[in-house]
């Protein structure tokens, strides 16, 4: 096994092959990483991002086609208005929740950072592969899909050097490359995140088969305001965190960009949405509620063990796929 732990994308990185893997392998992952990095971030005055939001209400700017299929994949699904917003960015600045100088905005404040967060203010040239926000202080982030993209970037990368088993974990973006070889039944083992505190203890395993592993959830940051506690996952119809008796969606796609659109999707559905499991590439879902009970999808009822005595599985829908 070759491993290796670095921090990008704001997070900590580990990437893991089993079985025979080239000498540089992990050191050209994280220079891949650091690439894609470099033009997708919007924490830096300089990068192709932030050369889209520099020019808001001025101009458009042509992007690489690579880089151009991302924003335009991240535009047209904020168009579908299910909760994605690769436009959030004003509102999320405002409230700031998870940072030292979070607060509850006013209305007003909330009113005009809503007005720059429509993503049908964004025009696409797909032929000349040009991006223009037409309204100044717009601002393009694509910190909700940016790391599922660079996971299946690394995974295609493996897949050329001869990789045929491994394990990208982007902060936990899990994207499971080949068999678990390891494993006895050659399945990859989960843990379920606490969905209610962060670095709490895993409250249930699961196995999976190769597939992109990402979770969506309130625990991780939280702004409290008198008695009210607001999470940071903005609903950009209200301009507020979403109110949700949710606490936690996982789900299981073959691709990770998938995994991180659908995560989202599933959140702000609040369940199962009709034929979401029929929809190709869509593997499994679990629902994590504030109550403490679970739900899931795409498992049979042994392959979810829970490990904390809290929380119960309230029904579980016997939708299986062959790979998942």
């Amino acid at each position: 096994m070759a491993e290796s732990h670095f921090r990008a994308l704001g997070t900590l990185i580990t990437l893991k092959t089993y079985g025979e893997t080239p000498e540089d392998l992990l050191e050209r992952s994280e220079a891949l990483v650091r690439h894609y990095e470099d033009m997708l971030t919007v924490n830096r005055e300089t990068s192709l991002i932030q050369s889209v939001n520099q020019a808001a209400g001025k101009r458009e700017v042509e992007l690489p086609r690579e880089i151009y299929e991302l924003v335009a994949l991240a535009v047209r699904t904020s168009q579908e208005n299910m909760g994605f917003n690769a436009l959030i960015g004003p509102l999320t600045k405002l409230w700031h929740i998870g940072f030292q100088d979070a607060r509850k905005p006013n209305e007003s404040e909330i009113a005009q950072a809503k007005a720059l967060c429509d993503p049908e203010l964004v025009s696409l040239n797909d032929a000349a592969a040009t991006v223009r926000l037409e309204k100044e202080g717009m601002a393009l982030d694509l910190g909700a899909i940016g790391k599922g993209f660079i996971a299946d970037r690394l995974k295609d990368f493996w897949r050329r050097d001869g990789v045929k088993q491994g394990l990208i974990n982007l902060g936990g973006n899990l994207l499971f490359v080949g068999d678990a070889q390891h494993q006895e039944d050659k399945r990859w083992r989960v843990g379920l995140r606490s969905p209610l505190a962060s670095h709490a203890p895993d409250i249930a395993q699961f196995s999976v088969g190769e597939c992109s592993v990402v979770t969506s959830g309130i625990a991780e940051r939280h702004l409290d305001v008198g008695r009210d506690r607001f999470h940071h996952i903005m609903d950009p119809e209200t301009g507020y965190p979403l109110e949700t008796p949710l606490a936690s969606v996982t789900v299981m796609t073959e691709t990770s960009v998938a995994a991180e659109i659908e995560t989202t999707r599933l959140f702000f559905a609040g369940e199962l949405t009709n034929g979401w499991m029929q929809e190709a590439g869509h593997l499994g879902a679990i629902f994590a509620y504030q109550d403490k009970s679970i739900t899931t999808v795409g498992f049979a009822p042994d392959e979810l063990r829970l490990l904390d005595k809290n929380y119960f599985l309230k029904e579980t829908n016997n939708v299986n796929k062959p790979n998942l």
